[in-house]
Order: C-alpha cells, then sequence, then structure tokens
C-alpha cells in the first residue's frame, strides 16, 4: 500500500486552503513545571490559549491528554482504548476521506505524536514542516478565538499491529540482535549523567542516541535534511534490517525520530509508549548509565 507523503510544507499548506475536504488541527501541549518533590515528570497543560491568540484559518484544536490518551494511567499521553479514539476524532471531524495536515507550536513532536497514532489506527495524516513558527514567521495569515470546529464525522479505525509496545517487549528485546533500541533523549539523559524527571537517571540497556532534537533545524524549526538524518541513524548502527523501537520520556518526542525514519524507508518501527516516565519508575527493570 502506498502511504501518503508525512510532512507537507507551509508554502504548500497555503495554497490548500479553503478545500472543503481540508481539515488542519493544532495539536499543542505545554509540558509545565511541578512542584519540587511531586512525584509526576511535569504537568501537561492543552494549548488552547495559544490557539486562541492566533492559529492557521480554519483549524480546529486537539487536546493530546484531555481526549486523545488514557487518563486513567500514570504516565500521561497513553494511547487509549481504540473506541475513545474513534469518538473523539470523529467529534472533531476527522475521518479517512479528509486531508488532515497536522501542526504544533514550539516543537513539532506534538503534530508527530498525533500523526503516528493516526498511522496506528490507519489513517493518513501528514505534519506542517516547521509548524506554526514557520507559518507565523513567513508572515501568512493568522486568525485569533477558539476553534470553531467542523462537522462531526464517524471515524472508523482500522487499526494496525505493532506502533506501539508494552515495557515487555521492550525488555524482551534488549539483548535481541535483531532490534535497536533508540532513545529520543538528550545526550546527557541518554548517558544518565543529570539528574532524570522520568525516575532514576540513564536509560534502557544498550539502546543506543538520536536525540529528536538533532533532527530539528533550530533557525526555522523544519526537520533536517533526509541526507543528514540519515547519516545520524546509521552512525548509531540503525539499519533497514533492524526491529526498531524508539522511545523518549513520555512517547511524544520519540515520534520525531519516527517520522524520520518513516521518510528515509525504515518500516520495521514501533514505539514504546510509556518511555522513560514508566521505565525509570520501574525499580524491576534494569537501567543503565554511563557512571562509573
Amino acid at each position: 500500500m502506498t502511504r501518503l507523503a508525512p510532512l507537507v510544507t507551509t508554502e504548500r499548506l497555503a495554497a490548500m486552503l479553503g478545500q472543503p475536504e481540508l481539515r488542519i488541527y493544532d495539536c499543542t501541549t505545554y509540558n509545565e513545571p511541578v512542584p519540587q518533590g511531586s512525584d509526576v515528570p511535569y504537568i501537561a497543560v492543552p494549548g488552547d490559549k495559544t490557539f486562541a491568540a492566533g492559529h492557521i484559518p480554519g483549524a480546529d484544536f486537539l487536546d493530546l491528554q484531555g481526549e486523545f490518551s488514557d487518563t486513567s494511567a500514570r504516565p500521561l499521553f497513553m494511547m487509549p482504548a481504540t473506541a475513545q479514539l474513534e469518538a473523539a476524532f470523529g467529534r472533531h471531524g476527522l475521518d479517512a476521506s479528509k486531508t488532515i495536515v497536522l501542526y504544533s507550536i514550539g516543537t513539532m513532536m506534538w503534530a508527530t505524536r498525533f500523526w503516528w497514532m493516526l498511522r496506528s489506527l490507519g489513517v493518513d495524516a501528514r505534519v506542517l514542516d516547521g509548524g506554526f513558527d514557520k507559518w507565523k514567521a513567513e508572515g501568512r495569515p493568522v486568525e485569533q478565538g477558539a476553534p470553531g470546529g467542523y462537522p462531526e464525522t464517524i471515524f472508523k479505525a482500522a487499526p494496525r499491529e505493532g506502533f506501539f509496545v508494552d515495557k515487555s517487549a521492550v525488555l524482551a528485546r534488549i539483548d535481541d540482535s535483531s532490534t535497536m533500541i533508540v532513545n529520543a533523549l538528550g545526550p546527557q539523559f541518554h548517558r544518565g549523567l543529570e539528574p532524570s524527571r522520568y525516575g532514576r537517571p540513564g536509560r534502557i540497556p544498550g539502546s543506543v542516541n538520536v536525540p529528536a532534537a538533532t533532527l530539528v533545524n533550530a533557525a526555522d524549526k523544519t526537520l533536517t535534511a533526509l541526507a543528514d538524518a540519515e547519516a545520524k541513524f546509521a552512525a548509531q548502527g540503525i539499519t533497514r534490517d533492524k526491529n526498531v523501537i524508539c522511545y523518549c520520556g513520555g512517547g511524544i518526542s520519540a515520534t520525531i525520530d519516527l517520522l524520520m525514519l518513516t521518510q528515509l524507508g525504515y518500516d520495521k518501527l514501533t514505539l514504546y509508549d510509556g518511555s522513560m516516565g514508566e521505565w525509570a519508575r520501574d525499580p524491576g527493570l534494569p537501567i543503565e548509565t554511563d557512571k562509573e
């Protein structure tokens, strides 16, 4: 099956505005700090206020933690039941027949998380390269106010296996030579040299490090060139014949790695949904650092 290219440029989206089947969604969430001693790594705050202050014309807003996550789970942002997602996406006028564009503010990782979720449900979407930051910097049209919303639809998922794995699946693959486990957090956290807000410092044993931040151009927040990304993954021994498990702190920034790998033609990809928010807090799971 030929899949839709996962990225769309600001120029292309500007030309698409007004098309009747176009559905644009701001996916922004903010991770706010918590009081010292708190047992959660951050507070998830939906980006509805920044949406009201300015958004791409016609866009709707998606609240990842509030509507599209399992709120009963201790780690934030965990994938909920398919029925919950079908109802939530349907309320927002989304289905497989629509042209879906996702964006976020500050970082593309909130949009790429929704992109990965939708792919797991059998629906193609596109992520706006550079997000709202690039759109606004180019002087493109901006609306203000609360979301008007799209007409509701019936969203019918066609779930695809293997897009998400749990801690037991990751644990079973640690010494599997056919699998690469990829950490998308920064190198200081991968090496375990700094305290971690997720719990024990360090990484999943044997995992390699391709920080999501290194796959993004700082100047305009677009994703780096494919050749540059290919070199970064290759340097860590990641090849197309391997099964690749990506993780980060909360299963969000790792989806930037997954989008880049998808663009590069890798197809044995999965996301450890709980990531370090789960792994680091479970004393029964092994952890590795560079400390002597």
